[in-house]
């Protein structure tokens, strides 16, 4: 029995007829009869009464009917269900992000999609760049909003660049009072707390990079590998961090955050996923974000301006 059997059966119920049927499907109304006659064959009863070119449906071909309908309803559905997987409109997708830097447009970005793909699950988590890579190893996520990744790690990824922000100097409420600004070589005696390069190397080397420029190395007392804990220890009077401008959206009491000169280096933040990945679903997030990307950025920097820098 194959379904088209069943779609010649239906025909001729809901057509009342085998010559209605036959022209409607465009099928020979001899095949038609021959397929109903096999049909009966196999159920080993009969479906209907004929009566010159007038069928009626028996009491169990009435049943047949029914049941059969149902059966074509469900396989269409499974073709459109395999469609829609394949278009990546259903399932779920493990996306990890880095706090501070997606607070700004993460929550639209997610209310949007899941109204455009309400057959996805999204899993969101919460982790660190370095936390990141690992989680990836481990398959508990499937993509992730995070700082550039270390060489090593680079070749087994792609990325996608969202935005760039300027750094900013985190320093203890209590100091620098009148200033909007700071020149670099002004910190040269200060602790510093800086976030770990293990987990941001791009950031770690930079901020390194700039203060050797200004003629001084950092004394790095402290490296956190959170960026709470990073403004934490500055709010405690336990020195001074460079981070990126995303830290203002951390609010934190006890901080203030100033620009910096120079002020010629910056931090991006990325989409990345494994190049090994052929998730659909994936895709399909992948090409929403990439459509995002002007409304990412727009986001970004009203929530910068709405801060006042």
């Amino acid at each position: 029995m194959e379904l088209r059997h069943l779609r010649y059966f239906v025909a001729v119920v809901e057509w009342k007829s085998l010559r209605e049927a036959s022209r409607r499907l465009h099928v020979a109304q001899s095949a038609i009869s021959q397929t109903l006659t096999n049909l009966e064959s196999e159920i080993g009863t009969k479906l209907f009464t004929r009566s010159g070119r007038s069928t009626q449906l028996t009491p169990q071909g009435e049943v047949f009917y029914a049941e059969t309908v149902r059966t074509l309803a469900q396989s269409q559905h499974a073709v459109e269900a395999a469609q829609r997987a394949a278009r990546g409109e259903v399932g779920q997708l493990l996306i990890g992000f880095s706090g501070a830097a997606t607070y700004s447009f993460l929550p639209d970005l997610i209310r949007r999609y899941k109204a455009k793909f309400p057959g996805v699950k999204l899993v969101l988590r919460e982790v660190t760049p370095l936390q990141q890579a690992r989680a990836f190893a481990q398959g508990s996520i499937d993509v992730g909003f995070t700082r550039p990744l270390s060489k090593d790690l680079a070749e087994h990824f792609h990325s996608r660049s969202l935005y760039s922000e300027p750094l900013l100097a985190a320093v203890p409420a209590s100091r620098f009072t009148e200033q909007k600004r700071i020149k670099l070589e002004e910190l040269a005696r200060e602790r510093f707390v800086l976030f770990h390069r293990e987990g941001f190397p791009e950031l770690f080397d930079s901020i390194i990079g700039l203060c050797n420029e200004r003629g001084f190395s950092p004394n790095i007392d402290d490296e956190p590998d959170m960026m709470q804990t990073t403004l934490s220890l500055v709010a405690a009077e336990q020195g001074v961090s460079i981070v990126p401008a995303c830290a203002m959206n951390l609010r934190f009491d006890g901080v203030r955050l100033l620009r910096i000169q120079p002020d010629h280096v910056r931090a991006d933040l990325l989409i990345a996923w494994p190049k090994a990945s052929t998730s659909t679903v994936l895709q399909s997030f992948l090409d929403f974000v990439e459509a995002s990307k002007k409304e990412i950025i727009r986001k970004t920097h009203a929530a910068r301006r709405a801060l006042a820098l």
